[in-house]
């Protein structure tokens, strides 16, 4: 058996002291081959160690004999990165696998910062949660605004209940944004650039709350689960998020409002077939059967497309 050493793309990311969106880049390249096992991506040690080698300045491309290939190296393919936290993401590249050439990569960053890394060129499918306070609106006037002058198409994956998690009974009786203002209140919250804390900030903002004024502003968790967590432990006992992270943990929900999570592609040559490809994915029965499957999430619009710039 082989005990060859390798290693994860989050650990490759902490041995060069840079981003996974960089070892993705990397990947989608082809200067850094990768094998699976299972739906886990993983890098060879021996790869990692020739790719360093062939990038230090004034030194030889090291190539290593055919002996030492290791035999799990996979065949080439068109790899894309997918952005964003919920679980129907990781449904949608397993998906996208099994019906296309591509494969498909995680990164597990929020909407704001999402978009942005697009707008960078280092992600290939975002999905967006991002409430507009001024139009009362899901994610067009953010799109809008960061992929200037690039163009791009926005289909929807789900809707579904946002708003506040509560401890169970709901002791504080919290009912509305605007029980932030109640001095007993503690919040626990989301990482600038997620969509959750781009929801509370904007709601603060047209209610006239002061941030600053609220206990636990700065108190961050960088998942549903982890905010939905810090209220069933008594660190909190409010937090901003989705319903089905409350039910896992056992807390009680205030549903608020109903948003819309989306998916934006760039209009590209090179993404022509992907986004035909993710267009026959999210109308297909297998497809929609295992998210419905999965609960709490509305399929009413799955497909439609929400804008398009020609």
């Amino acid at each position: 058996m082989s005990t060859e050493l390798s290693y994860t793309v989050e650990e490759v990311s902490q041995l060069l002291k840079v981003s996974k969106l960089t070892i993705y880049d990397l990947v989608k390249k082809g200067d850094l081959p990768v094998f699976r096992v299972g739906r886990q991506m993983r890098i060879d040690a021996k790869d990692l160690e020739n790719y360093i080698q062939t990038t230090k300045t004034n030194r030889s491309k090291v190539v290593p004999s055919p002996m030492a290939q290791p035999s799990h190296v996979a065949p080439k393919f068109s790899a894309i990165v997918i952005s964003g936290q919920d679980l129907v993401l990781d449904v949608l590249g397993k998906h996208v696998e099994k019906n296309s050439a591509y494969q498909a990569l995680r990164s597990y960053t929020g909407s704001l910062n999402s978009l942005i890394s697009m707008y960078n060129g280092d992600v290939d499918i975002v999905s967006l949660h991002l409430f507009d306070g001024d139009s009362d609106e899901y994610n067009l006037p953010y799109v809008k605004k960061i992929l200037v002058g690039q163009p791009y198409i926005v289909l929807n994956l789900i809707s579904r209940q946002a708003g506040l998690y509560v401890q169970r009974g709901n002791p504080l009786n919290i009912q509305s944004w605007m029980d932030m203002k109640r001095k007993q209140v503690k919040l626990v919250n989301r990482e600038k650039g997620s969509g959750a804390r781009i929801l509370l900030d904007e709601q603060l903002r047209i209610n006239d709350i002061s941030a600053q004024s609220i206990d636990g502003y700065h108190h961050i968790e960088t998942s549903h689960l982890s905010v939905a967590s810090a209220v069933s432990t008594g660190a909190a006992n409010v937090g901003v998020g989705i319903e089905k992270a409350a039910k896992i943990v056992g807390i009680d929900f205030i549903p608020l409002i109903t948003e819309r999570y989306d998916l934006v592609i760039l209009k590209t040559d090179e993404n022509k077939q992907l986004i035909q490809n993710v267009k026959d994915i999210l109308s297909s029965e297998p497809f929609q059967t295992e998210i419905n499957s999965l609960g709490d999430y509305n399929l009413s619009q799955m497909g439609q497309i929400m804008h398009e710039t020609f």
